[in-house]
C-alpha cells in the first residue's frame, strides 16, 4: 500500500485503497471496513500523494507532513480529530511551524489528522513514503 493508491472520496467518509480500474471508473476498498465499492466520474476523488498544505514558503506536500506526525507520534494515532480546533491548530503548528494560517483552516487541520489516524490503525508502512520521495526525485 503506497499513498499513490489512496484516495478521499468526497461525500464518502474515511480513506480508500485503489484495488482496480474498470470502465466506469475505480473499484476501491475502505481502510476502516475493507469495504469494496465502485468509484464513477460522479465522485469527486483526491489521491493524498498529490495533496499539498500551504506554508508562507510554498507548498508542503501532504506525504511530508503525514511523515512529520508517524516519526513524532512512533507511527501510533495522534490526538483525536475530535479535540478543539486550538488544540488541532497547536499540534499542526509543532507539526508543520511555517503553515499559512490564513489558507489552512481548522477543517484542514482535522482532516489531515484523521486520516493520519486511519492510516495509523491500518498499519500503514509509513516509512515507505521516504523511498516513494526519492524514486519521485530520481525521475524528476
Amino acid at each position: 500500500m503506497s499513498l499513490e493508491k489512496i484516495v478521499a472520496v468526497s461525500g464518502k467518509p474515511g480513506l480508500y485503497e485503489i484495488i482496480s480500474q474498470s470502465k466506469g471508473g475505480l473499484i476501491v476498498s475502505s481502510l476502516i471496513d475493507k469495504k469494496k465499492l465502485p468509484i464513477n466520474a460522479m465522485h469527486n476523488v483526491s489521491v493524498l500523494n498529490d495533496i499539498a498544505i500551504y506554508t508562507y514558503e510554498e507548498e508542503v506536500p501532504l506525504r511530508e507532513v503525514i511523515k512529520t506526525i508517524a516519526d513524532k507520534h512512533d507511527n501510533k494515532e495522534a490526538l483525536s480529530h475530535k479535540e478543539s480546533n486550538e488544540k488541532l491548530l497547536s499540534f499542526f503548528s509543532e507539526i508543520l511551524p511555517d503553515f499559512d494560517e490564513e489558507r489552512v483552516y481548522a477543517s484542514n487541520v482535522k482532516k489531515v489528522v484523521q486520516w493520519y489516524n486511519i492510516l495509523s490503525k491500518a498499519e500503514f508502512d509509513f516509512s515507505s513514503i521516504t523511498a516513494a520521495e526519492e524514486e519521485n526525485e530520481e525521475e524528476a
